[in-house]
Parts: C-alpha cells; structure tokens; sequence
C-alpha cells in the first residue's frame, strides 16, 4: 500500500477568478484547470437541463443566459442575498461552494489523489460572520478549511520566502470585489503583520460600473432601459476595454445592435473613477496610522490583485506613499502562492520551517455597556490591530445593588454605538444581590486559529465564567481545540504578574525607596510611565519600553 503525503494546498477563492496552488520540490505550482488554465473565472451558470456550468464554460453566458448565471458573489457572503438559477435559489456560500468544489476537482484530478486539508486566503477586512461562510463553504465542498489566511499576508510571504534583508512591506491589494491595504515588517525569518485596513466592497467590479456609467451617459440611456442581455454586453465591452487598454486612454467597442466605439483619454477616466481612487486612501492611511509608521518609514510597496494593474490606481497608491511599486509576482497569482507556502508552514516543511508568520486581529472586540444614563455604548476590550494570540482584560461594574444578573454582550466593529457594529454573542451572569456594586473583569483571549474565549470573573467572589466562541475553521479536531485552549491558557497573565516586569518594578520601587530630591522625582515618572504601559496590556509596547529601562538603569550610579 502506497501512503500519499498530505499535500500543502492553498486556494485562492477570489471575487473574479480563483485558483489553487500546491507546494511541491520547494515551490509553491499553480494547478491548471480543465481548461488548462491556472486562473478559473469566479462565475456559476445553471444549463436549461440543470447541468452546473462553471469558470470559462460560464463566462459567455453571461451575455446569451444573464438570469441563468451568476458572478461576484463572494461579495455578498454573510448576507441574505439570494441568486436563483435555474429552478433554484442559491446562497453566496453555496455558489462558493461550487468554485471551491470545481477548484478541488482539478487539483485531485492534476495530483492523482484527493485532498482534504486547505488553506483559504479571505480579505483582511472580511468580518467574522464572512469568515465563517467560507469555512461552510469548504465543508459543503468535502473541503476541511484548517487555516484562512489574509490575502495580503499571503502576498506577503510569496514576496518574504527567499528575502535577506529586513524590510517593511505595503501590500496594496485591489482584488475584483475588495481592497485590502496591510502592513508586513520581515526580520530575520519573522514576518509581522503590523497593521491592516480595506474596504471589502470595493473593488475591479466598480471601476467596471463606473465606466459602464460613462458609456451609457454617451449613448443617452439610463440602466434601466436595457436588458439584462444589452446590460450584460456593455459591462463585457467595458471590462474588455479596462483589461486590454494600450496607452494612456482606453476605447470602449459595443457590437451588435450599437455598432459604436467609445475612446476616453486619460483625464476622462480619471474623472470617472474620481470617487473609486479616492476611496482607495482612507484604508492605506488608517493601516500607516495603526502601523504608527510614516510614509517614508516603509520599504517597499507591493500590487495584488489584477485590479492593481490599472494605471490610475497604481498612480494614486504611489501618490501617497511616495515610491513606486513592485509586482514581478502576478498579482492574480502570488495570493495562491503564498496560501500554499502556509500550507507547507503548516505541515511543518523544511524549505519554509525558518519563515515564521504573525497575523493581527482586523477587527476591535468590545462589549455593550452603559454610561451614565446612555446604553449601548461600545467598550473595546481587543482592539483592531492587535497581533494575535492575544489576551486583554478590562474591569466593570454593576449599575446597583440589587442587580440580579449582567448580559455580556460582544460585539465586533470600530463604531461608538454597539448598534452599528456586529452582534457576536451573549453571556448571562448572576450576581449576588444584597452585597454591593458588584466589579467585574472582562477578559478576552485570540487564537492564531480564529478562537475568542471569553473570561468573565466576580472580583469580590472570585468565581469564573468561560465561554469559547468557536471561530476555528469547519472540522478542526478536538486536538487542535484543546492546545488552541492551552496557547490562549498561558496568556491569560496580566503582564504586571510576569517576572521579568515585576523584576524591573521591584527594582524601580527600590531606587525610589533609596532616592530623594530630583533623582526620586525622576524615578516616580519612570514608575508612572511603566503602570501606563502595563496597563496597556501590549507585549510588544511592554517589552520595548522594558529593554529600555534596563538599559538607562545600568547606567545608573
């Protein structure tokens, strides 16, 4: 009996097209699909005898069968959009499905054996509820989803693999239906995600729409007057033209009942995606600001996506972080690639075991609280940005004396109000009546793997309340959930019990203690400022100001 490898597998479930990668003799290959392609489009047909047509096979019914196919779906995951083909109704999850479904196919049929075991690259900005919907989407297509990985901290790593030196990486990712802008700092096998940020409705498609706009403007009709067919025509002719514009200009050729070519020079189209290019600075100017890094502070910037490839966006991202831009790995490739380097990561192969990745949480994690006599005001207890595994406490209190229990309500967002943010789950605690305001402390704790355990402790009583709130991929093993609990088990220190800093607050307390005059009043600041940076509950903020302090204190007479 032959025993077959695991094989490292990443995919690429993309808004446009998709692919799959595998990581064999220290390279990461890009499988070819039926077609003998290694990019499948993202796009489901339903035939008049309810064959399932997809990728290229899709494509061109687009224009003969519109009602019959569907596309860009991956950007409606999580919500209750429906797309009926056919005689049925079909979810965003199940028409993902289908590609995830279709990209299996290839690869088994290419490998000579079947897999199991993914890696899936999602937006960086994909919230929690969108996650899930692709780890069901996996399952529903006989996938185990065992990592999601970020699109463009998979960038990253295909650019990282074989790098030298230290560096700092913008990833600029426009993708067919998202944007992603991440900040990655490699050292010496470390790759750090320091800070990520996107728009996940923002994307190729609306660079599409908005030249489509213009188009009509010129022959005078308004959307609503076509049909879905005419619709679907001038939407090809205008991604047509965006793909494979030659110069500075581009030109826009309708056949059929038009028999019309529209030419835009530069100024034209800059003008029309006006508002699409300037929503691409908020996300690159949050992720510097979270980074606290400044523009002249990062070394390279890196395209993904093959919506980068569009001149007017490559000027506006090189506009504001003022160099230029590389992308000598395909930017509709190099997210699969870096997938399957995870994968490889993952299984532990001794080409990439030196390539270590941290990842952030891209969302803040909070609860609903009360202040004053307003509720429903979000208290961040994880804020976004954070580099996971990570655990964070915060302490509340009863609103009187004879409360007779506290709803934990979590939410995960960055608005004031918990209502403008997304519900997570509840946890209901009683409270002893008739012993006073009651304090109680929050604590949260991240999993690498997608883990919230929540933490909730009576002060006065001691008494402890759990609840793990399973974001883990689809049939993750009870293995892989208990050491995920035994990883978040040993953060849950607050880092003023950790000897190194009570070592280093025993120490300043003891000069303080000796000291008088100017020399205790400066020892004071130092104390001050290392409760601060306690408190913050940063490992990374905690250990720098440490080294510092040490330091300066050595030299100390």
């Amino acid at each position: 009996m032959t025993v077959v490898r695991t094989p490292a597998i990443g995919i690429d479930l993309g808004t446009t097209n998709s692919a799959i990668a595998v990581w064999q003799e220290d390279k990461a290959y890009l499988i070819p699909n039926a077609h003998g392609e290694d990019l499948t489009p993202s796009i489901i047909s339903i035939g008049e005898d309810d064959t399932l047509l997809m990728g290229q096979a899709a494509v061109t019914r687009q224009l003969t069968h519109p009602s019959n196919t569907a596309s860009h779906f991956k950007r409606f995951l999580g919500s209750e959009r429906r797309y009926r083909l056919g005689r049925e109704q079909y979810t965003p999850t199940e028409l993902c499905a289908l590609v995830l479904g279709s990209l299996k196919s290839d690869a088994e049929t290419w490998l000579g054996h079947g897999i199991r075991e993914v890696v899936i690259s999602v937006p960086a900005y994909f919230g929690d509820q969108q996650r899930k919907q692709v780890r069901l989407a996996a399952e529903l297509a006989g996938l185990e989803a065992v990592r999601l990985i970020n699109e463009p901290t998979a960038a990253a790593m295909a650019y990282s693999l074989h790098e030298q030196h230290s560096r700092r990486f913008l990833v600029f990712d426009l993708g067919g239906g998202t944007f992603d802008v991440t900040l990655v700092e490699y050292q010496e096998g470390i790759m750090e995600v320091r800070a990520s940020a996107g728009d996940n409705r923002l994307g190729g498609e609306d660079f599409t729409q908005d030249l489509v706009d213009a188009v009509l403007g010129r022959l005078g009709i308004d959307r609503g007057e076509l049909t879905l067919s005419q619709l679907g025509q001038v939407y090809l002719a205008c991604e047509r033209a965006k793909r494979h514009r030659s110069g500075s200009g581009l030109e826009v050729v309708l056949g059929a009942e038009w028999n019309r070519t529209f030419g835009f020079v530069e100024s034209e189209l800059t003008d029309i995606w006006r508002e699409s290019l300037n929503r691409l600075r908020k996300p690159l100017s949050q992720a510097l600001s979270d980074a606290r890094l400044q523009p002249d502070e990062v070394d390279e910037l890196i395209f993904v996506g093959g919506a980068s490839r569009q001149s007017e966006v490559q000027q506006t991202a090189v506009r504001l972080l003022g160099r230029f831009g590389r992308h000598e790995l395909d930017p509709d490739r190099v997210v699969a690639m870096g997938a399957a380097i995870q994968a490889a990561c993952r299984l532990r192969d001794s080409a990439v075991e030196e390539l270590i990745m941290t990842d952030v949480c891209p969302f803040t994690l909070g609860v609903a609280v009360n202040q004053g006599d307003l509720s429903g005001v979000f208290s961040p207890i994880l804020e976004r940005n954070t580099v996971v595994p990570a655990s964070r406490v915060e302490r509340y209190q009863s609103r009187h004396e004879q409360q007779r229990a506290v709803c934990i309500s979590i939410y995960q967002g960055e608005r004031f109000w918990v209502r403008d943010n997304l519900h997570v789950d509840d946890l209901e605690i009683p409270l002893p009546t008739g012993k006073g305001i009651q304090e109680v402390d929050v604590r949260f704790s991240y999993d690498i793997n997608g883990m919230l355990e929540v933490d909730v402790t009576l002060v006065n009583s001691g008494e402890l309340f759990q609840k793990v709130i399973d974001r883990s991929p689809a049939g993750v093993t009870e293995e892989s959930k208990r050491e995920s609990r035994e990883r978040l088990a040993r953060l849950k220190q607050h880092p003023r019990d950790a000897l190194p800093n009570l070592t280093l607050s025993e120490r300043l307390q003891q000069l303080y203690e000796e000291s008088i005059g100017d020399e205790r009043r400066q020892i004071e600041q130092w104390l001050l400022q290392f409760e601060r940076v306690l408190a913050s509950q940063d490992p990374q903020v905690i250990n720098s100001f440490r080294q510092q302090m040490n330091k300066l204190l050595t030299q100390w007479h």
